[in-house]
């Protein structure tokens, strides 16, 4: 069985966000789903199989991290096209069946990939108490993310300090179902993005995460909002780093980004 490691949101390895990604001719048991995302031990490993023609989807997808599975993903995603793309599985625009309804992956003539997702519904809240000292840095404001992403978005008030946060990973874990996004306006969009953001999610077992898909369906629309355009680029200033390129459409939000596969191996346990 052929297991790929694919660096996500990023045009060269060892950066963006790493994604185990196995094709199957079926989901085995969850159980087994669980103990490789552990082994591979990346923020997500994404799992699929096809599915028969004619139906509303192509391919049907799972993504686990090394502790659960969760609901959406938007970085493991992109690897899976990437990888249906490059091995010749599928050609053209897939439709993944998810827990978060189908998902469109779309290949471009440069090489990118543009994800179709749900866009959050970003509401106002107030900043939670201790908030403050979990993460670091004193929050402008905070917003909830919706079920579907599960965070809680803080507005910081530069991009340096969020480049500089060292925050309690423990103690965030208690403001939100998956985690906190961190964000801040660019300092120079000269250098080529819109606005920064880390992103923290100590409840489903990842401290911080190197690039996040998911979190960009809350980011674009917070930021289009107030840059007053519906095209950005997103920098996730994570260790490893990566760009996300936002268009929002209304209640969908377009994702695109690049990928490269570092790993391509033989997974010998068998699945149950």
């Amino acid at each position: 069985m052929r297991i790929r490691i694919v660096d996500a949101f990023t045009d060269r390895p060892f950066a963006g966000n790493p994604a185990g990604v196995l094709l199957l001719d079926a989901f085995p048991s969850d159980d087994w789903l669980q103990k490789v995302a552990l082994e591979v031990n990346h923020a997500e490993t994404a799992f699929a199989h096809r599915l028969p023609a004619g139906g509303e989807a192509d391919w049907a997808l799972r993504w686990f991290t090394p502790a659960t599975e969760v609901a959406m993903c938007g970085h493991a995603t992109l690897a899976t096209a990437h990888v249906l793309r490059t091995t010749g599985a599928h050609e053209g625009p897939v439709r993944f069946a998810t827990r978060s309804g189908v998902l469109v992956a779309t290949p471009g003539e440069d090489g990118s990939i543009t994800l179709d997702f749900p866009t959050a519904p970003l509401g106002p809240v107030a900043v939670p108490v201790g908030v403050t000292e979990a993460l670091g840095a004193p929050p402008r404001a905070a917003y909830d993310t919706g079920p579907a992403v599960g965070d809680l978005l803080i507005v910081l008030a530069d991009e340096q300090t969020v480049r500089g946060l060292t925050p309690d990973h423990r103690a965030l874990g208690a403001f939100s179902e998956r985690g906190v996004i961190a964000t801040a306006r660019a300092e120079d969009p000269s250098r080529g993005y819109d606005f920064v953001s880390r992103c923290f999610f100590p409840n489903v077992g990842i401290d911080e995460d190197p690039v996040t898909g998911s979190a960009h369906t809350a980011l674009a629309p917070f930021w289009s909002e107030r840059l007053g355009r519906s095209d950005l680029t997103g920098l996730q200033a994570s260790p490893r780093s990566g760009r996300v390129r936002t268009r929002l459409c209304g209640d969908r939000t377009l994702l695109t980004g690049r990928a490269v596969t570092v790993i391509d191996g033989d997974l010998l346990a068998q699945h149950t």
